[in-house]
Parts: C-alpha cells; structure tokens; sequence
C-alpha cells in the first residue's frame, strides 16, 4: 500500500506562496489602482530592481519562465537569425518550441556543456561554423543561472562567455529561473554576475523564489527593449491588474527576504547531498552550488522513496532530481534521509 504522495522534493514549483509575497498580494488588493502597470506599487518596483543591480534598467513583469525566456530571445533576434544554447537548456528542452514560435523561426543551436555550463570552445565552434547565406546567422548567446544541473556561473565564465558573444557581434541572454539562488550561493553582487559580466537582458525567476505567476524581463541594455510592452501585449502577457504580480518583487526585494529564502533552500540542499552520499550506492552526480541536488539512486531506493510517498523527478543523464525550495524544511531533509537509510 502506497503513502499518500509528498511532493516536497520534485520541484521548487510544487511549494506554496511565500508569506512575504502573500502578504503583497493582500496589501495590493486595498482600493483601486491604475490598470496594466501604470500604478504607482509597478513604478516602485521597477525602481527598486534599478537599485538592486545598481544600473538603469528596464524592466517587465510576465506570468511564467516560458514567456520571459521567449519574448526576451525574440527581442535580440530576427527571424533568420539563431540562438546558441546548452545542449541541457530549459529554452531547448523544455518550452515545447516558444523561443522559435515567438522569434517567428529562429533557430536554436545546441553547444555542448560540462556540468550544465556553457563549453567555450563550442560556442565558437558554433558561431563560426558557417557564414553563408544558407545557414542562421547567430545573434544571440543563451545561459541559464543556476544551471539545469544545478551549477553556478562564476563572474569570469560569464565575462568570459559575454566577452567572446560580443567578438562575434551576438547579445546574451540569461535564463534566470533559479538566479536568486545562484546569487545566494556565491559572493557576487547582482551587478557582478550579469551586466558588468556583459549580459544584455536577465529573464529573473520569482515563481520558483516563492511568488506567484509573475517573472521579471530585465534589459540592461535599454535599446532592446524597443517595443518590448507590445511584445508582451500580443504574447497575452500584459498583466491588467499589474500591481498584483509587481507588488510581490517590491517585497521580495527588500530587506533581503530574497536571500533569506534562496540561501536557505541552498543550505538544505548541501545537507541532503551530505547525508544522501554517506549511503552505500549512493552517487552525488553534480556540485550542489544552489537547491538542487542530482544523485545516482539506486533502482530499489528509488522504489523504496517513492513507494513512502516521496515525489521527485529522474531525468538528465539517469539522475535523480530533488529539489529545494522556499518552503523545505529541516524536518522534511532529515525525513527523507531517514527514510532513504532504512530503504538500503
């Protein structure tokens, strides 16, 4: 007989909303405001994404990872142009065709990665591989922060990759599903690690942060954001009652409540790696450098874990996912280390 299913460590979508962000909402939900971002909790928001990366930027709020990731690549590319990507990349992998759909075409080339970050060589093997009329010119150069093996860019790698974009007349993109986790899990500004690195445009991830239905697009080189609203509008992006999803960066980002989340799904996560890798037939797959841990289980503990009513995702090379969030607690690690001993 099968326990009732705990979800805790599938996914850091599978959490609730933060108290913070829920607390946002409800003061949000006081009087009446402007519609579709013209009220004033938006323009604080947006003000205080410009002090937090300490630039003029510009900055938009859509619904979900997808979207972001997609209007923001059609923004740096033309039809006829290609996006260079992880062969690993959410944009590749995982959004069913959005970041062409929204492109109208352009084509998404695939690098090699090591650990999930971007390989150098390849990237240039790729841009430089064919200049002909017949073949997508590349124009843009897409990273995700923290990675899909949950890896973190260092400053210098992505200095080191912008700088060779720019070499070749490409923008950057960051996919930042999880970039509030990365930023936890090191000693870099904001600042730091993407526009004095030389990133053009950060997709930044609140859902999985704790938030609900809101993502931010944020251009630091202003000029390609041209048009952007529109893009939003056309894609069913523009949010009507945009103080609602707006409201919740305006909380997240002050005070720090940001790291304190992320940096404590970071801290559980470097836990549950510890204790999962002192089990006899256990592997730790990859650096846990933000929540996410990736672990070779066996095929009984596996069975095992999942018949107690623990959810969790294998995929990427045989591993195992598990994944911490906001809301993962000291007593859920412990349970599910606990319960993975006695499986063995």
């Amino acid at each position: 007989m099968h326990a009732e299913p705990r979800y805790h460590f599938a996914s850091d979508n599978t959490s609730g909303i933060c108290p913070e962000a829920w607390h946002a909402l409800e003061e949000a939900n006081a009087g009446y405001q402007p519609s579709y971002g013209a009220d004033a909790t938006t323009t604080r928001a947006c003000e205080r994404f410009r002090e937090f990366f300490e630039t003029d930027c510009e900055v938009f709020f859509v619904f979900n990872g997808t979207a972001a990731n997609s209007l923001a690549l059609a923004s740096l590319c033309q039809s006829y142009h290609s996006v260079i990507c992880s062969d690993l990349s959410h944009v590749e992998t995982d959004e069913c065709g959005a970041p062409e759909f929204f492109s109208n075409g352009s084509k998404l080339l695939t690098a090699k990665s090591q650990l999930g970050k971007l390989d150098p060589a390849d990237v240039e093997r790729l841009i430089t591989h064919r200049t002909d009329l017949h073949y997508p010119r590349p124009r843009a150069l897409s990273l995700s922060q923290s990675t899909e093996l949950g890896t973190v860019y260092r400053p210098g790698e992505i200095a080191g990759l912008c700088e060779l974009a720019r070499k070749h007349g490409l923008h950057v993109h960051m996919d930042g599903a999880r970039f509030f986790n990365a930023l936890a899990g090191g000693t870099a500004t904001p600042a730091e690690i993407t526009w004095r690195a030389g990133v053009d445009v950060l997709c930044c991830g609140g859902t999985k942060l704790g938030m609900a239905v809101t993502e931010a697009v944020v251009f630091f080189d202003k000029a390609l954001a041209r048009d952007f609203e529109y893009r939003c509008k056309q894609a069913g992006q523009l949010c009507s009652k945009m103080r609602f999803i707006s409201a919740q960066w305006l909380r997240i980002l002050s005070n720090n409540v940001w790291h304190a989340h992320a940096a404590r799904a970071n801290s559980l996560a470097r836990q549950m790696a510890d204790n999962l890798g002192k089990i006899p037939g256990v592997q730790i797959l990859h650096p846990v450098d933000a929540n996410a841990v990736f672990a070779r289980l066996p095929d009984k503990l596996k069975t095992g874990l999942k018949s107690r009513g623990w959810q969790f995702y294998s995929f990427i090379g045989g591993g195992s996912r598990l994944m911490c969030s906001w809301a993962t607690t000291q007593a859920d690690v412990d349970a599910f280390c606990t319960d993975a001993r006695l499986e063995m």
